[in-house]
């Protein structure tokens, strides 16, 4: 039976996971080596409870990294950010530093869980992104598709991200943010006359 995840005892559980999981992170230095079993006996709850939250480990990993993306975004962005400029800036440039961070702790051993963790972290742009294009103001006669723009949009940003982040940086970080920044607002410029 699924679990409702707005229920106070399913959020205080998923928190203990997370926690048990950033602890044992810290003492392993790497994500393959750290079992199902690890996680719940580092939480004090066993693995029947594991997996009546979660369907396996790569499912609690989609969520771990969902949330610590969300968690270093609304440190940056406040929950009723709206799309303006500078608030593109900022999730830019956030995304560009993430994944800086993160690609410094990825391990050998760990590039088995790269395209699911990043995939993770694009659904959360993209959920933003389609936010803001559907609370803005509406254009009228604009045939533009929100979800479509999102996507597109939201892709583009965590391609140009990731692939920067997997070189030796030709360009400054500012630099890459500045293009980025160009190229999107023509796609998004449709939903907002500020752009």
């Amino acid at each position: 039976m699924p679990v409702n995840p707005c229920d106070p005892r399913v959020k205080r559980t998923r928190k203990l996971f997370i926690q048990a999981f950033n602890d044992l992170l810290d003492e392993k230095k790497n994500l393959y080596s750290i079992s199902v079993h690890d996680i719940a006996n580092r939480a004090a709850v066993n693995r029947a409870t594991f997996y009546a939250h979660f369907e396996d480990k790569f499912a609690f990993l989609a969520y771990w990294m969902t949330e610590k993306f969300q968690l270093i975004l609304g440190k940056r962005l406040p929950d009723d950010a709206a799309f303006c400029p500078d608030n593109l800036y900022v999730l830019v440039q956030t995304v560009f530093q993430f994944l800086v961070r993160f690609r410094q702790y990825v391990t050998p051993g760990d590039k088995q869980f790269e395209p699911l963790l990043e995939n993770a972290m694009q659904k959360v742009l993209y959920r933003l992104l389609l936010q803001w294009l559907q609370s803005g103001p509406k254009r009228s006669g604009s045939q533009q598709k929100p979800e479509a723009i999102a996507l597109v949009v939201s892709w583009g940003i965590f391609g140009s991200a990731l692939q920067w982040s997997r070189e030796v940086q030709a360009q400054t970080l500012e630099s890459m943010v500045e293009e980025v920044i160009e190229v999107v607002t023509v796609n998004l410029s449709a939903f907002g006359e500020q752009l």
